[in-house]
């Protein structure tokens, strides 16, 4: 079902993500590892209260019964536990500019992955978007003499958790659910193992910090859930070009609020990245109009019959 809500949905689910950074700001030099134990804690609770108000939500006897999904249930959450980690590490160590990349190298990272995985053709946008993220990607290693690993991570990371999500036959919110649930015992474990080994910034942390570490939780699915509604309220080429969002206002942060050093190099990088994201956005967008025309077409050749 589209809507017109659809867009505006998708628009500020971005939105939330991309300025995330401002919230992670009140817990600098914070421990990933604890960061992940409490917002998997706290997170468990929330989608088993807004789980059954979700009208067409999956059965738990189906889900119980399709081990198939149970099974990538638990590879997505993997994957998706290394790429939060290394976000959160990004931007409460003043990285704010490396989660940027990452989110921006994402939907370069996805196309390949469909045509290795999935067997995707590319057209020749996403050829030449390719071309120039690498070319990015490339600059940075010659002058640097080192790979940006926290972006590439952060980027490739989270597109294999997309490719996951692919063979997941449950709705958002039950895969989600699962998924916290296949953490839940690693949660339990961090939780005790932290403080058993004086790692724990929660051990001696006032109120405030303690409340900070719980609201990880909401911050992390409040966008998702917006994001799940924009999904069955727009089409998939909104989506897409809306994603850009986030990493922009994370770019804009990071250079102009927490003023984070972009030399020479890293304009060169960036702006060839950006060079690939605009063949890809523009493949998204001549794909979206043709479509239309094809619609249209259709709607036309019935009404004449």
């Amino acid at each position: 079902m589209k809507s017109r809500s659809g867009p505006a949905l998708a628009i500020f689910s971005f939105i939330l993500w991309g300025i995330t950074p401002l919230f992670y700001r009140l817990l600098p030099d914070a421990n990933p590892l604890e960061l992940l134990a409490q917002r998997v804690f706290w997170s468990l609770p929330l989608l088993l209260l807004i789980r059954p108000l979700i009208k067409q939500r999956t059965l738990w006897r189906s889900v119980w019964q399709d081990k198939r999904s149970l099974f990538y249930c638990l590879l997505a959450t993997s994957i998706m536990a290394v790429s939060w980690c290394t976000f959160t590490y990004a931007i409460t160590h003043n990285q704010v500019l490396a989660a940027s990349l990452g989110y921006f190298i994402n939907p370069l990272f996805s196309i390949l992955l469909g045509m290795i995985f999935l067997h995707e053709r590319l057209s020749l946008t996403q050829k030449l978007a390719v071309i120039f993220a690498f070319a990015g990607v490339g600059y940075q290693l010659w002058q640097y003499g080192e790979l940006p690993v926290l972006a590439l991570v952060m980027g490739g990371a989270f597109s294999l958790y997309g490719l996951a999500r692919k063979f997941i036959n449950f709705d958002i919110i039950t895969a989600l659910t699962v998924e916290t649930l296949w953490l839940f015992p690693v949660a339990i474990g961090l939780m005790i193992w932290l403080p058993a080994n004086h790692a724990s910034a929660l051990t001696d942390a006032d109120i405030t910090t303690k409340i900070y570490y719980a609201l990880t939780a909401p911050v992390t699915l409040l966008p998702l859930l917006f994001f799940a509604a924009a999904i069955k309220r727009t089409t998939l080429t909104i989506v897409g070009l809306s994603q850009y969002i986030e990493p922009t206002l994370q770019f804009i942060l990071a250079i102009f609020l927490f003023g984070e050093a972009f030399d020479s190099v890293k304009g060169v990088s960036f702006s060839l990245i950006w060079i690939g994201l605009l063949f890809c956005m523009w493949g998204l967008f001549h794909g979206w109009i043709n479509q239309r025309k094809k619609l249209n077409h259709s709607v036309k050749y019935v009404q004449n019959e």
